[in-house]
């Protein structure tokens, strides 16, 4: 029998490869729909971005949550989670040549427990 930490350990190694496996799905959906993936789990001082694909001249920054319903997906997404997302893309653009100027949307991409995506384009943030 495993220990309570070692229970964990597993559902956590799980809860990560199933994440993965969402932002891999959701990563095929947008470049079905001729967007180019720019980078995944991009991290910067602020925090991670999930996905950032090209948008024209700018970025879609994607937040990707997976539950086993969409609406269960959807409520798992705070508000300090989107202000911390919108500081890291932030400073992603910061490198970019019109930096803070750089368009951008951010969008939610729901994957429930049959793998179906559902993308809630800019669902928060400035336009």
């Amino acid at each position: 029998m495993q220990s309570d930490a070692a229970c964990r350990g597993t559902r956590r190694a799980r809860s990560f490869e199933a994440g993965r496996s969402a932002e891999f799905t959701v990563a095929q959906d947008y470049a079905r729909r001729g967007h180019a993936v720019v980078d995944t789990r991009w991290r910067g001082e602020a925090g991670e971005i999930d996905l950032i694909v090209r948008d024209g001249e700018g970025f879609i920054f994607v937040e990707v949550k997976k539950s086993r319903s969409f609406e269960n997906a959807a409520v798992r997404l705070g508000r300090r989670q989107m202000d911390r997302i919108c500081r890291t893309a932030g400073e992603f653009c910061e490198g970019e040549p019109l930096g803070a100027l750089t368009a951008m949307r951010f969008d939610v991409a729901l994957v429930d427990g049959q793998g179906l995506v559902k993308v809630i384009e800019n669902a928060f943030g400035e336009s």
